[in-house]
């Protein structure tokens, strides 16, 4: 350390030291002419403070979302296919269509390969048909030959038998018979195998024709997808994109059969469609009052009143773990030139009214020893604790519904808090400069 700085520190504990006696010499001054003063009164003479008053109090909680239609024409995806389709292209959000013009184009490139691939099984069934049908002649015609031959067999065999046993030998009779019942077995065999060639040939032929109609119907739902691959506008208007948590379908996107993907609102009746902070969401019902602000239209307000109000609560966006509820407010006085769906909103609900409210600032209550309580002014003029119970808040305020009258005078601090500092801040306290009260203390309730 040089020898400067080890110099300066004996003049400044004789300023700090000269500085606290004169402070001492003013205090005793003053304990001499105003008496005595308690500690206790000093603090309460500087801790902030605030009447209790009863007041109308109106409990609103603000909103916001979009301008939406009462009605609309749905746009959805075809079902004919079943299963899944790719966007391939679509208008624009808010085009205004006539009647008939496009309005989403899917990816006709599985959709044309299923009718490829049905027009192939079709072909394929009707050329199996067509062999079958070329089979079941040549195979019944050679059994017809067969059953023929037997018959000629069978016919010799009777005519020419063997039977005199004077002229053959008993050898020569038995095999003539034998050679008759062969040719008999053989002519029973040839028109049994005819009818059973027959039967098998007639089956096939109705199971192909089976394949075939399949094959048909798919290749007549294949062509219709394909017709329907154009969803167009059923009337005239301004076409909606479909929204899901703010999101609107694109080109590329995956949708399925029945999908709304868009629509196009009847702009006579709009209402806002709102989301409402869970937190702030008490007491939140259909009838409630509201007024509506355009974003656009930032210097109108319309009046509005709740419609309806979501059962559950959901978050606004995928992955957001903040909980909104969604609400529903029927406008009134909208302008039909302002009646543009899209557009986003500000709203104000009210949710109760309270006329002779006793209320206090928020600060001004405080956990102590496990109850709420707010710190009155006594009579000896120090402050104590006085347990409450409240009720509705708003913003910056909350009501009272026992503990106080009208009237009390309520600390905005906790007086029994401890102002922060340490024993380096002595420098500044006796140069003048005032810590903040209240550092470290309760929070308001």
């Amino acid at each position: 350390m040089s020898r400067g700085a080890g110099a300066r520190r004996p003049v400044r504990r004789r300023r700090l030291l000269a500085g606290g006696a004169a402070a001492a010499a003013i205090l005793a001054i003053a304990a001499l002419v105003a008496g005595p003063l308690t500690g206790e009164e000093d603090v309460a003479a500087t801790v902030p403070t605030a009447r209790v008053e009863r007041v109308r109090l109106v409990r609103t909680v603000p909103a916001d979302g979009s301008l939406e239609a009462v009605e609309a024409t749905p746009i959805t995806a075809p079902t004919t296919m079943g299963r899944p389709m790719r966007v391939g292209w679509l208008v624009d959000d808010g085009s205004r269509v006539a009647a008939g013009d496009p309005v989403i184009r899917f990816d006709p490139t599985e959709v044309a390969k299923e009718l490829v691939d049905a027009e192939d099984r079709l072909r394929s069934s009707e050329l199996r048909a067509g062999k079958e049908r070329a089979q079941r002649g040549a195979d019944l015609a050679n059994l017809d030959r067969d059953a023929e031959l037997a018959a000629m067999e069978l016919e010799q065999a009777r005519t020419y038998q063997k039977k005199d046993e004077e002229i053959f030998s008993r050898h020569e009779i038995l095999e003539s018979a034998i050679d008759g019942e062969l040719a008999e077995h053989r002519r029973e065999h040839a028109a049994a195998s005819r009818r059973s060639r027959e039967r098998l040939s007639d089956a096939e032929i109705e199971l192909l024709a089976i394949e075939r109609r399949q094959a048909g119907h798919s290749v007549d739902r294949a062509r219709q997808a394909l017709d329907e691959l154009e969803v167009t506008a059923p009337h005239a208007g301004i076409v909606v994109l479909a929204r899901w948590r703010d999101e609107t379908v694109r080109v590329g996107d995956t949708v399925w059969p029945g999908m709304t993907l868009a629509e196009i609102p009847e702009l006579s009746a709009m209402e806002a469609e709102v989301w409402v902070l869970e937190a702030d969401a008490g007491g939140l019902a259909a009838g409630a009052p509201a007024e509506v602000v355009l974003e656009a239209h930032p210097g109108a307000v319309y009046p509005a009143t709740v419609k309806r109000v979501d059962a559950l609560a959901k978050p606004r966006r995928r992955g957001s773990p903040v909980q909104y509820f969604g609400a529903v407010l029927e406008l009134d006085g909208l302008p039909a030139a302002l009646k543009k769906p899209g557009q986003r909103v500000r709203a104000t609900i009210r949710l109760d009214e309270h006329a002779g409210a006793l209320v206090v600032p928020r600060q001004a209550v405080f956990e102590h020893r496990g109850q709420r309580v707010v710190w009155r002014r006594a009579a000896t003029g120090g402050f104590e604790p006085v347990p409450v119970e409240l009720g509705p808040p708003s913003l910056g305020r909350v009501v009272v519904t026992s503990g106080l009258a009208e009237g009390d005078e309520i600390a905005l601090v906790d007086p029994t808090a401890e102002p922060a500092g340490d024993e380096e801040d002595e420098e500044e306290a006796d140069a003048g400069v005032s810590l903040p009260y209240g550092a470290g203390g309760d929070g308001p309730g």
